[in-house]
């Protein structure tokens, strides 16, 4: 059976160096905020090109400080409308209701999955005061207009950027230039769970940003609303990257730039080498603005798709079968219309993709999807 994410196997490589880094922590006997965090903010921080990166418990913890910080800061207030894609993770909502927000959901491109610019003004009201702009499966979102749109309504832009670590910019001419995800915003949000292309081993999250002010408020508010020990200036909460983690972390970091071109290379092959007609492949330009967190088809009839894999060996998943708008929790929204997402999320199917998959299992994939 090829997995569809081979997690052992991925980590495996690291073994030796995770346990010294375990023991160097044990050894060192602080466990919370120590340097391995700050270590690792500072590595991050580096790496995606901005000025601060705060670690905190996890991806939608990520988000839900970024708006509860601008809320705290007087740039964002409760209920003001946030624009965000109707096809995305439920993360990115849950984070926005969490902050006591309002998300405005707007259709994505289809090829893509991503965002579609061209619909996001007609969404913009008075009460709309930022959007979020999602990375999902890995690819920018179009940021060039995004950002153009959000300087015209003076809006502010987030960067869910929990699937695109490594991401980066190539549009010519743009003010963002050849920047990273996590750098093409004004906050950007990301996950280290497992099963990211930089994962730890455990939940974990971080966030980036350029705003001095935001970030001072950040590192409160994920410790209690605490810049010392039992002074709190904020209504906080206990989201604290974990000092094991962020061992992890370190060691893992330096080896992604590399990990994401093994993705970026099958994902390749895919692209130029699956020639059912029957499968719709993703848009990609070949440049470096996705990292592949998942090489995502959709099909008319994904079921049989799903299981004619399965039984020629073949593990997939669906990312995602249910929209956030026909979710039992937003049962208030279940009325809504939003045909393509609900396309997408009908036809999408998820094919194997990781940095430590052999030619010759992504040569059966091919084989097996072409004779489908």
């Amino acid at each position: 059976m090829i997995k569809f994410l081979d997690l052992q196997k991925i980590n495996l490589v690291y073994q030796e160096q995770f346990h010294e880094k375990m023991k160097l922590v044990l050894d060192k006997g602080w466990f919370i905020l120590g340097d391995e965090v700050k270590t690792f903010e500072t590595n991050f921080a580096n790496y995606c090109g901005t000025k601060y990166c705060i670690g905190v418990g996890n991806g939608l913890d990520a988000l839900v400080l970024i708006f509860k910080g601008y809320i705290q800061l007087g740039k964002l207030q409760k209920g003001d409308e946030v624009i965000v894609p109707a096809n995305t993770y439920i993360a990115s909502i849950l984070a926005i209701l969490q902050a006591d927000l309002v998300p405005i959901l707007v259709e994505p491109r289809l090829d893509t999955y991503n965002i579609n610019p061209n619909l996001i003004a007609d969404k913009i009201t008075s009460k709309t005061k930022a959007i979020l702009a999602v990375h999902l499966y890995g690819q920018l979102a179009e940021m060039q207009a995004i950002n153009a749109i959000a300087n015209q309504y003076n809006l502010i832009v987030v960067e869910d950027a929990a699937q695109a670590h490594g991401s980066v910019s190539v549009v010519p001419s743009a003010v963002e230039g050849q920047l990273k995800a996590g750098n093409l915003s004004d906050a950007a949000a990301f996950s280290f769970y497992p099963g990211k292309n930089l994962g730890a081993l455990g939940d974990a999250g971080a966030i980036t940003t350029n705003d001095d002010a935001l970030a001072k408020v950040i590192n409160a508010l994920r410790n209690y609303g605490s810049e010392k020990k039992y002074h709190n200036e904020f209504i906080g909460i206990n989201s604290r990257l974990d000092e094991l983690q962020a061992a992890f972390l370190n060691v893992k970091l330096s080896h992604l730039d590399a990990d994401n071109q093994k993705r970026r290379n099958i994902a390749k092959r895919y692209l130029t080498e699956i020639t059912n007609s029957k499968i719709n492949l993703p848009y990609w330009d070949f440049s470096s603005n996705h990292v592949f967190h998942l090489f995502v088809i959709r099909t008319e009839n994904r079921a049989a798709l799903q299981e004619y894999l399965w039984q020629n060996d073949i593990e997939t998943m669906i990312h995602y079968p249910i929209p956030t708008h026909q979710q039992k929790a937003f049962a208030d929204w279940n009325a809504l219309s939003f045909p393509i997402t609900e396309q997408i999320h009908v036809e999408v199917l998820s094919l194997p993709i990781s940095p430590v998959m052999k030619t010759e299992e992504v040569d059966f994939i091919i084989d097996v999807i072409n004779k489908y």
